[in-house]
């Protein structure tokens, strides 16, 4: 494979240990890292606008291949300029593949070498995703990073499971590469980057071949960490993120992918992880739940809020926080308000973007290991108690 195109480049400015201050150059911009991606599955973060976003702190996106694909068509984003007019998001994006849709819709799909059958969730209409398909469709989207098609096994999965899974990844990542490679020499082409996908489950042995296999048939602008968050234990997901430190090169951005709780970010970063996406932020705000550093989780919807008059963070600098008290949330989230869900994705997503940003400067100053240990024992703590 030709080295990754010049439009997208990383370089380190601090470590600490495994933890790491750098910046991703891309075409729409620079990521400070370690950052955190929120997620726009359809093309939008949901309730919020592109520049709510920005003030956010939030500098990177993402969305979803296979949901824009069934609608509203990967023809029509590319018809009305790409994804970044279609959504008016003028920062970097990243897409996936479909890969997660690969586990988490496992019994409407079919997993076959030359790609999987999916079943719509929308009209039942079957389409088959393979990693040209799959190439061309991101293409059409134009993200910034283009994610390669692999497939996910499940948290728990047998050994021979995973090692078929890495198989296929491996040859789908070939596939990938070649077709991405066909657009390398057209302009547009230098404005996408590819990023490969590291399976193995939680089997060292395997994890680690598959890092050597996918570094062994590229240079990549950066890597992905998949299929962890998917159901195996948290001590298994750690020491799997622990060796790939020592095996992924440092001259590129990680992403750990789906991985975003507060305290699962911190960890994370403290191992060498770079970048981060979840849906927790949204999901947990439309469930009533919200994250502080004293309490850690806290559902909104339960009594002892209703008449409390603090902000959900005392030290969150955020519009909500600044704005309104839990007792109104809480009222806003037992009656299933539309402001509700916005004031807590609000909240939420600011809460992780501001998190990775007090990391970095953390790591500058030299004191990110005594500090993330005390704001991991406090946010374990207040979650005990809050329970």
């Amino acid at each position: 494979m030709k080295a990754p195109p010049q439009s997208f480049s990383f370089s380190l400015s601090r470590t600490a240990g495994a933890a790491r201050v750098g910046t991703f150059h891309t075409p729409h911009g620079p990521v400070h890292t370690p950052a955190f991606m929120p997620v726009g599955t359809q093309a939008t973060v949901k309730t919020l606008t592109p520049e709510e976003l920005k003030t956010l702190g939030a500098t990177m996106i993402l969305s979803n291949t296979y949901h824009l694909f069934l609608r509203p068509g990967h023809d029509v984003v590319e018809e009305l300029g790409g994804l970044h007019e279609f959504m008016r998001w003028d920062g970097p994006i990243l897409t996936d593949s479909g890969g997660f849709q690969v586990f988490s819709l496992a019994r409407i799909n079919q997993v076959r070498d030359d790609g999987v059958v999916f079943q719509s969730h929308i009209d039942g209409s079957r389409h088959l995703f393979t990693p040209e398909g799959v190439m061309d469709v991101q293409r059409a989207l134009g993200a910034d990073v283009v994610m390669a098609f692999d497939q996910c096994p499940p948290g728990g999965a047998s050994r021979q499971e995973v090692l078929e899974a890495n198989r296929r990844t491996l040859r789908w990542l070939e596939r990938c590469r070649d077709r991405f490679d066909t657009y390398s020499l057209q302009e547009s082409a230098r404005r996408q980057a590819l990023f490969p996908v590291v399976q193995g489950g939680v089997y060292d042995d395997l994890r680690a071949q598959h890092a050597r296999d996918v570094l062994g048939i590229g240079e990549w602008s950066g890597l992905a960490i998949g299929g962890l968050s998917v159901g195996e234990a948290k001590d298994d997901m750690w020491r799997t993120v622990e060796l790939l430190d020592g095996i992924l090169p440092a001259g590129a951005p990680r992403y750990l992918m789906g991985v975003g709780y507060p305290d699962d970010l911190l960890r994370a970063i403290g191992l060498g992880v770079d970048l981060f996406d979840c849906v927790a932020p949204t999901r947990n705000a439309r469930h009533g739940t919200a994250w502080t550093r004293d309490e850690g989780q806290v559902n909104l919807k339960h009594a002892r809020f209703k008449r409390d008059n603090r902000p959900i963070d005392p030290a969150c600098d955020c519009y909500t926080c600044r704005r309104f008290h839990r007792a109104y949330l809480r009222h806003l989230a037992v009656a299933n308000e539309w402001l509700g869900h916005r004031l807590l994705t609000i909240h939420n997503l600011r809460f992780l973007i501001a998190l990775a940003a007090e990391a970095s400067r953390r790591i500058q100053e030299g004191s990110f290991r005594g500090w993330s240990e005390e704001w991991l024992s406090r946010y374990e703590r207040g979650r005990k108690e809050a329970d």
